[in-house]
């Protein structure tokens, strides 16, 4: 009897073991790799936010030098306000902080860093934050903020230099909430411009601006505000009604604050201003330039001014320049700071400004958030005056 024998070598068997493990050993590897950016990536975003708030301690370290420099100089202490405001606008980096952080010691033994520390213990230097550069200028080309809607900004205008006329700037792309950045617009400025309800304004419509502009001469009379002559004013009110299409150039609306004083022609109309209608290339939908007249009782633009901004419907972005290459003068001093966080780096770049908190600039004589009610009583008789120990 024959007998056939077969002879199986598992070939196949290992071959798809070897495929089995080849593919486990790529998903894990796979995965493992995953598992590692992630984990790499969360350390980056870590130490990044961890710079970014390296960065931040550095701006306010730098307030805390320009609240000193304030204080200095309003203690009249002329020689060591100097001595600040030249460490402010050095380019050194942190050398406006010495008097505030010891930068002295700290720059012997940590290259001009300044560690970034709750306690002076050991243990927080092992944080690895730091920042490494903080730079201050008292001098800024513009004056840059942002305005709600129906409430009140006063700027200083205190410059390094004599002034002529003003550009105010207004309505960024920040203001539009939509992704169209085009504006609503009325195209027509013949006639009297329609003023509306609160609701009726388009949303992408800038706002409607009031500039209030006053200023002092080096003498003055309480008086004086009430004069108006052909080329000095002390005070003035102009309403820009933001109108007409033009193109997405340059806009030119060029207003003589004195020939559109209100005292001599009783226009009562607001002006029509040209804007641009698409912000889709940034910038600001309204521009208009102010020139100036002459204080009261000066012969040169030598002055102490204020400009009260308040825009109408809706909030506002906005840019303030002053003419003749001046720059506004420790009205809101930049702040340039760089943080560290082991070998991650961040950069913050703002604007503060330098006011006295203890006297702030008011919205209004009075205020109220209910009724407000005035009795007004003619007489003839002497006895229904009250004179309330005042000599009439």
């Amino acid at each position: 009897m024959l007998m056939n024998r077969r002879h199986e070598s598992g070939a196949v068997s290992l071959f798809l073991v070897i495929f089995s493990m080849l593919l486990i050993t790529v998903v894990t590897l796979s995965f493992l790799r995953i598992m590692l950016a992630d984990q790499q990536q969360a350390s980056i975003n870590d130490l990044s936010k961890s710079a970014y708030d390296s960065s931040l301690a550095g701006t306010e370290d730098a307030k805390r030098a320009l609240i000193n420099y304030r204080t200095v100089c309003g203690s009249g202490d002329a020689t060591l306000c100097a001595t600040l405001k030249n460490r402010i606008n050095s380019t050194v980096c942190n050398e406006g902080l010495v008097g505030v952080v010891n930068v002295e010691a700290i720059n012997a033994t940590n290259n001009k860093e300044v560690p970034v520390q709750q306690t002076l213990s050991t243990n927080d230097n092992k944080l690895d934050q730091a920042y490494t550069c903080v730079k201050m200028q008292l001098l800024t080309a513009d004056y840059l903020g942002t305005i709600q809607a129906n409430s009140s900004k006063i700027i200083p205008l205190k410059s390094d230099r004599n002034f002529s006329s003003i550009t105010i700037e207004w309505y960024s792309p920040n203001d539009i909430s939509s992704t169209s950045k085009v504006l609503s617009l009325i195209p027509d400025t013949s006639g009297e411009l329609p003023l509306y309800r609160q609701t009726n304004w388009p949303a992408n419509r800038p706002s409607l601006l009031r500039a209030q502009f006053f200023q002092v001469g080096d003498t003055f009379k309480l008086t004086d505000f009430d004069n108006s002559d052909l080329t000095n004013s002390n005070v003035n009110s102009l309403f820009f009604y933001p109108t007409g299409v033009v193109s997405n150039g340059s806009t030119a609306n060029t207003y003589n604050v004195a020939e559109r004083d209100a005292r001599k022609t009783a226009t009562g109309t607001t002006e029509p201003t040209k804007c641009k209608s698409d912000l889709g290339g940034g910038g600001y939908a309204c521009t208009v330039t102010l020139d100036l007249p002459y204080a009261i009782g000066e012969t040169s633009p030598t002055r102490t001014a204020y400009l009260r901004l308040t825009p109408m419907y809706n909030s506002t972005h906005f840019r303030v320049s002053l003419g003749n290459g001046a720059n506004f003068d420790g009205v809101q001093p930049s702040i340039d700071s760089t943080g560290r966080a082991n070998d991650q780096y961040r950069r913050v770049a703002t604007r503060v400004d330098l006011i006295d908190t203890n006297f702030p600039f008011p919205e209004a004589t009075v205020e109220t958030t209910g009724n407000f009610c005035k009795d007004f009583v003619v007489t003839n008789q002497a006895s229904d005056f009250r004179n309330n120990g005042c000599t009439p």
